[in-house]
């Protein structure tokens, strides 16, 4: 495996805990999505959190970080974004260190079907 393809790698786990777990960042819900009724809310967060139909098509660089799909009658889409962890001063976000990189998932409407 390269270096690249470790990097990805790397980051597609540190992505993947976020996404399935909900722990080491922050997820928000679109004004849309949180006005869902909390069944049809908890259905599209555990449906994000089982996500695992990863391809070329929907995850170009291996990074696992976003994808839309269908819940119930909702087209739902989540993107990781990445930002510097405790707003450090002079430090570069690096997708692929926990310390200093927060990862945010939001979560939103793409479509109604």
């Amino acid at each position: 495996m390269t270096a690249q393809e470790e990097r990805r790698a790397t980051i597609a786990r540190l992505n993947d805990q976020l996404r399935s777990t909900g722990e080491d960042g922050w997820t928000y819900l679109s004004r849309g999505v949180s006005k869902l009724p909390t069944a049809i809310r908890e259905d599209v967060i555990r449906a994000i959190r089982l996500f695992c139909d990863f391809t070329p098509d929907n995850d170009p660089h291996g990074e696992h970080d976003g994808a839309t799909l269908t819940v119930g009658e909702y087209r739902i889409a989540w993107k990781i974004d990445y930002y510097t962890r405790g707003q450090q001063q002079g430090v570069k976000v690096d997708h692929a260190d926990p310390a200093t990189t927060l990862r945010v998932m939001t979560v939103m409407f793409v479509e109604p079907l």
